[in-house]
This record gives C-alpha cells, sequence and structure tokens, in this order.
C-alpha cells in the first residue's frame, strides 16, 4: 500500500513538502452505511421537535352539538370543531417530540475516519504545520492563507484548543467551518470540499487513536501488564503474611 501523504503548509500558506497520514485513520476503506447512520442521526438531533398541533379537545369553542341527531337530513355531527370542520382540530397531526438517536462512539469514530479516509483519496485533506505564529485574531490572514494555498469553495478548518486564535481568524468567513478536534463530526467532512488540520490534528487527538489497530494492541498489552502486576501483588502479599504462632515462639526462644 503506497503511502498517504498530504500537502503540508505554513502558517502564511508557503510550501513545506508533503506528511505522511496514519493509514489508519486516513486510508481505510469508508463504510458508507456507517457514515449515513451517523450522519442521519446528527441531523436529526439538530431538530428543534416543537412543532406542535391542537387536537379538536384543544381548540377554542364546539362546546354545544351543532343539531339535533336525527331529522334534519342532514350527516349527524356532535361538534363544529371534529376535524372535518373548517376550524376545526387537526387529526393525528405533529406533536412536540425528541427525534435523537443514540449512536455508539464506536460508530462515530468509524464514521468520521471513514469521511476522512474518503477526503484524503480526493486529495481534499492540507495540513497547515501551526497557528501559534499568530498573535491575533485577524480575517485577513485567514482570507490570505486559503487563496495562498488555493483553497476555494466549502473549507473545514481543524485545529487544537490552544490555536483559538485561527479559530476566532476563520469563523466570519463565509462557507468555512472553524472548530477545535473535540467538535469534529462526519458531517462537517463530509460537507467541506477541503479539510484544512493543524498537523496536531492528525492523530485526532490521541497519540494511538481509538479504533485502530494500533489502539487494540495497546490496550491489549495494557491488560496483561496490568494481569501480571495483579499476579506479582498477590505473589508478594502471599510472602508478607501474618506469622504464625510457630514463627512467633521460635523467634522468643
Amino acid at each position: 500500500m503506497p503511502d498517504l501523504t498530504a500537502e503540508l503548509y505554513t502558517a502564511d500558506g508557503s510550501r513545506a513538502g508533503d506528511v505522511k497520514l496514519n493509514p489508519d485513520i486516513f486510508g481505510i476503506d469508508p463504510n458508507m452505511d456507517v457514515m449515513h447512520q451517523v450522519v442521519t442521526a446528527q441531523r436529526a438531533a439538530a431538530r428543534a421537535g416543537t412543532h406542535s398541533t391542537k387536537t379538536r379537545a384543544e381548540v377554542r369553542g364546539g362546546g354545544r352539538k351543532p343539531w339535533r341527531q336525527k331529522g334534519l337530513g342532514r350527516a349527524r355531527h356532535g361538534s363544529i370543531r371534529s376535524p372535518q370542520w373548517a376550524g376545526g382540530g387537526v387529526a393525528h397531526g405533529p406533536k412536540p417530540r425528541d427525534y435523537s438517536q443514540r449512536t455508539p462512539k464506536k460508530m462515530k469514530r468509524l464514521a468520521l475516519r471513514s469521511a476522512l479516509s474518503a477526503r484524503a483519496a480526493d486529495g481534499q485533506i492540507k495540513v497547515v504545520e501551526t497557528f501559534d505564529v499568530w498573535d491575533t485574531p485577524r480575517t485577513k490572514n485567514a482570507t490570505a492563507l486559503l487563496k495562498a494555498m488555493g483553497v476555494s469553495g466549502k473549507v473545514l478548518l481543524l485545529a487544537e484548543d490552544h490555536e483559538r486564535i485561527a479559530i476566532k481568524s476563520f469563523r466570519n468567513i463565509r462557507g468555512v467551518i472553524a472548530s477545535n478536534l473535540g467538535q469534529a463530526n462526519t458531517y462537517d467532512v463530509l460537507w467541506a470540499e477541503t479539510v484544512i488540520m493543524s498537523q496536531g490534528t492528525l492523530d485526532l487527538g490521541q497519540s494511538v487513536p481509538r479504533g485502530t489497530e494500533e489502539h487494540a494492541d495497546s490496550v491489549i498489552s495494557q491488560q496483561s501488564s496490568a494481569t501480571s502486576e495483579e499476579t506479582d501483588g498477590g505473589a508478594l502479599a502471599e510472602d508478607s503474611g501474618p506469622k504464625t504462632d510457630d514463627s512467633e515462639q521460635s523467634e522468643s526462644s
């Protein structure tokens, strides 16, 4: 498998070579089904769910029977606020509800890595060394950086928590979403035509990103080391147990 690389730039937009991308994050086969489910859940959670209509019990009026039951040749009615009447209540109309869906964390991680892999395969990942050289938030600096990098259209910027100056510099530009790594989500990655990442965010905020083979191996090694420590600790506890009466008598003699 060839090495995955992305274009590397300085904070002023100068080309600084290429940077290698982790294949466990940017080189997996995108799982379309998981991405669809995660994006659907994310968009559903954004719905307010405050829609409401009045039933016939909630509409004002209609307290008496409009005419007697029989003898007039008309259809029988008990209220002028039933659904078939103009100004009546709504049958089976929407009521306030919660549209949020529960999505497992592993699915969210897989969907995010799938989206980043799709963007990396299309060459839409660009990396900036660091934004720490920016002293004050200036939209002018952010616009100049995009122009120097040759980036246009919809852009997603992912920066580290301490690079807040860059986030503030980009947030006033139309068609640009700027956020820290903790707010990265699948929908924003798929929405953007170009993803600009600070070099410190390439590991997704972890030295060994969760959901990768490296993370699974590290977890297994940690569990095995913890088990060995417990075993050694138990043996030491047995060796340093309370003294018996025989040992006390031998010491006294």
